[in-house]
């Protein structure tokens, strides 16, 4: 049977066929890290613990429904949360005993709890705005997700796309200078597309044709865009603004949906958004689909594998490789659109601020599924936001560590603390047909 021809199956990181669960190896490095974090929610919440009144505002004022809000006494909020996360690990460290693997969604409970005691601890005498919190999240991730869905496609193919910042760099230029020149913001988001597609097609070039080293073409590529955005910026942009980088031409403007923006919660968060933010949603999910339940996601995961057997069924190695690294460079393009046309409303020097190696992060961290590196994504994103909610309601928590908390994770993420960690096996490595 050729891989053309074989049945599309999606098998999922976690799972494992039946024969191989009773061969797993013992690991304890899930009770472990529960037992560090553990350990850290004793000293600052129960040790170092605060008092007062913990506030979480719910509602906006144009929910359909008003939900009152949400008081707890932080002090025995917070000793009753770190119990359970004691449980939840004592659980885990059970389950390893008795040969079991911890689940996901062990750690995704844990998580939650965590996230929960920390805030409750921090908005001890304030209130802490919850959609106002969320809806920055996700302003900051939509970038970040754009990336991690195109560094996703280029890895499994085989190429690592360290050149995600230029992508998202030059989506966001050409974004800004067509949607103003022109007035249309199509023509804009096009545009960046584009943009993404020409940086990418040059490393696909030099990495598939002429096999130079993926990574060093990646940091060259970031290197160029950044001086030539800046050089142009400075010397083209500032000088004509009102034609070449208007904001009140570039920005979208947010197309609330009827009915569904008043949910309390997630109406504000999700559905009070721009075009480029509904784009995602589709994004997300078409990618996911395509990559595990079509053939062409075959293919393309085939060559990201074992390109010399995808070779041998008669795919074409380069091409397959080729095209899908200009697929995931317009995907990147369009969440650079979004610093200029969705969130800022027009073009700076630099603006995207290392966005691009934070998505290669989310990317690992997802394990080059959509889905997680769509999570990992929105993880970053809320931590970014969270430090400059905690620094507007005065909690004791130095924004630089907020900012390094994300980081820390992919650190026990890529360390394999939160379960196997294994790229596509020809990432990165040229295919030198025989």
């Amino acid at each position: 049977m050729s891989i053309q021809d074989a049945p599309l199956q999606h098998n999922h990181p976690d799972s494992l066929p039946p024969a191989l669960e009773k061969t797993i190896v013992k690991s304890w490095k899930a009770p472990i890290a529960y037992g560090i974090f553990s350990i850290i929610a004793i000293l600052l919440f129960v040790v170092f613990g605060r008092e007062g009144v913990s506030g979480f505002r719910l509602s906006t004022d144009s929910d359909f429904v008003q939900i009152p809000t949400i008081e707890a006494p932080t002090r025995a909020t917070d000793i009753v949360l770190t119990v359970l996360l004691l449980a939840l690990t004592a659980y885990s460290a059970f389950l390893v005993s008795r040969d079991r693997p911890v689940r996901l969604w062990i750690t995704v409970v844990f998580a939650i709890l965590f996230l929960i005691a920390f805030l409750t601890w921090a908005a001890a005498g304030a209130t802490i705005p919850v959609p106002g919190l969320l809806v920055g999240a996700v302003g900051l991730s939509v970038p970040l997700v754009f990336g991690a869905l195109g560094g996703v496609i280029s890895e499994r193919v085989g190429v690592v796309n360290v050149a995600i910042e230029g992508q998202l760099l030059a989506g966001a230029f050409v974004s800004a200078v067509v949607a103003s020149v022109t007035g249309q913001a199509v023509l804009g988001l096009i545009s960046a597309m584009a943009a993404g597609v020409l940086v990418s097609f040059v490393l696909a070039a030099f990495s598939i044709k002429y096999f130079v080293d993926q990574v060093i073409v990646g940091v060259v590529l970031n290197v160029l865009v950044t001086g030539l955005t800046s050089f142009l910026y400075s010397q083209v942009l500032t000088k004509n603004t009102d034609l070449l980088n208007n904001s009140a031409t570039i920005r979208l403007p947010r197309l609330p949906i009827p009915g569904l923006s008043e949910i309390p919660i997630i109406g504000p968060v999700l559905f009070r958004q721009t075009i480029i933010v509904y784009i995602l949603y589709i994004a997300v999910a078409v990618v996911f689909f395509a990559l595990f339940k079509t053939r062409w996601g075959l293919r393309l995961r085939a060559v990201g594998e074992h390109p010399q057997a995808a070779d041998t069924v008669g795919i074409n190695v380069a091409r397959t490789r080729f095209w899908n690294v200009s697929l995931a460079g317009a995907i990147a393009g369009l969440g650079g659109a979004y610093f200029t046309m969705g969130s800022v409303g027009s073009f700076n020097k630099e603006m995207t601020a290392g966005a691009g190696f934070i998505a290669l992060a989310a990317v690992i961290f997802g394990r080059w599924d959509p889905i997680r590196a769509t999570l990992a994504a929105l993880l970053f994103g809320f931590a970014s936001n969270l430090q400059s909610v905690l620094s507007i309601i005065g909690a004791p928590v130095p924004s630089e560590f907020m900012l390094m908390l994300p980081y820390l994770v992919t650190i026990f993420a890529v360390a394999g603390v939160v379960g196997r960690v294994r790229g596509p096996a020809a990432a990165g490595k040229p295919y030198i047909k025989s």
